[in-house]
């Protein structure tokens, strides 16, 4: 992120955007937008963008933009869907952006082919055909069966796959629609059914995880024989790459928000007792409100409710509830609206979404954790598994950037670990300290990191996560 000019905050923006002022240019018409005539809109004071085939007109949103000018530009009069993935899948420029667009991109005219390069290009259909149905093939497996008792409706999908686990199915049953996701690597395959009749509340997820079965038993609201399970939805029976499903989100109930720090809180969410959702490690959700009018989606990474102190067991896992802790800055639109959330209000809450593989954290024998402020929070869980579940892990350290003593989360409980498992050392360095401080201090720099960032032996294996604002993490990864 960079520093935004006064009047510039993501408040403003929505206030401009409901002005009535005419932020495309084109007084209020839409057209369709050819590649040369998208090509021409590239500099800062005249910048058209694609997303998805629509085309925006972004000129009015540079200065807006919490990543700067230049970030911007990079897809300046082009199509820029894949960069946004990239950085920020999540926000939601349809509604950010609705006064701002232009139009729909035009439909590339295909030409016909001609003598040899029609061969050419009969070849390739064939080719691409077989590969199609060696794909089906491969997933034909993925498959469905419902069944049902007096009182019982269960809905079995068999994957085959063995490493099956509750961190891979995400169930939701909202009125009536029944949703099961199940990932798969990089991909997913979803049952999406408008039920025949009502059901409860409450819903049971069981998994078999060496034969990659899973059950989704639902109770009936009255008990009427079922003549079909219902109708399909758009999604239903799909096997697609994780990344083109779309977010999809449930209300959650806060249900409770304590002081961490004097500027943090730990807030508890409570999943409804029709959604089964285990967060992994290392992989973060995302919050929506609407505020003044437009939505507003931010990540955060779910942490424990406390940080044990005895990691000989595995924790319980609560699949009951989401714990997040959030900075509320004085100025930020949305953590201020969800400071002012009470208890038994409700916020949207995402899918997990994440890259890390447990596999690189259970194969390294040394694991350095760097972290400023609140990118703390997805060390919490990686610190849990890491000393519960890996055993080949000789020593983890976590090196722990802020600026003043109190904005540092969980000290008290960060040292007593550090006292009681011998594996584990954590490091505080203030740039902001007070003259009283005997700690280490400054920013994150090479000279810092080569004090605290060695192996104990030259062949070790080490695992290095860093997580903190941008300019932090960038000269980390330096």
């Amino acid at each position: 992120q960079v520093p935004l000019k006064p009047g510039r905050s993501l408040m403003d923006w929505i206030r401009l955007t409901k002005s009535g002022k005419d932020l495309t240019g084109l007084k209020g018409r839409l057209i369709e937008v050819t590649e040369d005539e998208l090509a021409k809109h590239n500099k800062k004071e005249d910048c058209w963008i694609c997303i998805r085939g629509f085309v925006y007109n972004v000129t009015p949103y540079m200065e807006y933009h919490p990543g700067g000018e230049d970030e911007l530009m990079k897809a300046a009069g082009t199509d820029g869907t894949d960069l946004f993935d990239q950085v920020h899948r999540w926000v939601n420029y349809e509604s950010m952006l609705k006064e701002c667009l232009v139009g729909r991109m035009a439909v590339k005219p295909i030409a016909a082919p001609k003598g040899e390069s029609f061969k050419n290009e009969i070849i390739s259909i064939m080719l691409y055909s077989v590969l199609c149905i060696f794909f089906l093939l491969y997933f034909v497996f993925y498959s469905y069966d419902w069944f049902q008792t007096e009182s019982l409706i269960t809905i079995v999908i068999y994957t085959k796959q063995k490493d099956m686990n509750a961190e891979l199915v995400m169930v939701d049953c909202q009125d009536k629609q029944l949703r099961g996701e199940i990932i798969v690597d990089d991909h997913s395959y979803l049952v999406e059914i408008d039920l025949d009749h009502a059901v409860q509340e409450d819903l049971t997820v069981n998994i078999a995880e060496k034969v990659g079965k899973v059950e989704i038993i639902l109770k009936k609201k009255d008990n009427t024989h079922w003549k079909m399970l219902g109708q399909p939805l758009k999604g239903h029976n799909t096997f697609i790459k994780h990344t083109d499903r779309g977010l999809f989100y449930r209300k959650c109930k806060l249900v409770s928000k304590t002081e961490v720090t004097h500027d943090t809180k730990l807030f508890c969410l409570q999943l409804p007792k029709s959604t089964h959702l285990h967060i992994p490690t290392g992989q973060h959700i995302y919050l929506k409100q609407v505020i003044a009018g437009t939505e507003i989606v931010k990540p955060y990474t779910p942490v424990l409710p406390f940080l044990p102190l005895d990691f000989k067991e595995p924790s319980c896992r609560d699949g009951a509830h989401i714990y997040l802790m959030i900075k509320i800055y004085s100025c930020g639109l949305f953590t201020q609206a969800l400071d002012h959330l009470q208890i038994g209000d409700c916020i949207s809450v995402s899918n997990p979404e994440g890259n890390l593989k447990k596999s690189k954290v259970q194969t390294a024998e040394e694991l350095f954790l760097l972290a400023a402020g609140t990118g703390f929070t997805p060390m919490v869980k990686l610190l849990n598994f890491a000393l519960t579940e890996v055993s080949c892990l000789r020593a983890v350290k976590l090196i722990f950037f802020n600026k003043a003593e109190e904005d540092i989360l969980w000290r008290n409980r960060l040292e007593q670990l550090a006292l009681k498992d011998e594996r584990f050392e954590v490091q505080f360095i203030l740039s902001q300290p007070t003259k009283d401080w005997v700690g280490k201090q400054g920013k994150i720099s090479s000279s810092l990191l080569s004090e605290f960032v060695k192996r104990s032996r030259k062949d070790s294996k080490v695992l290095i996560c860093i997580c903190g604002p941008t300019p932090f993490t960038e000269q980390g990864v330096q």
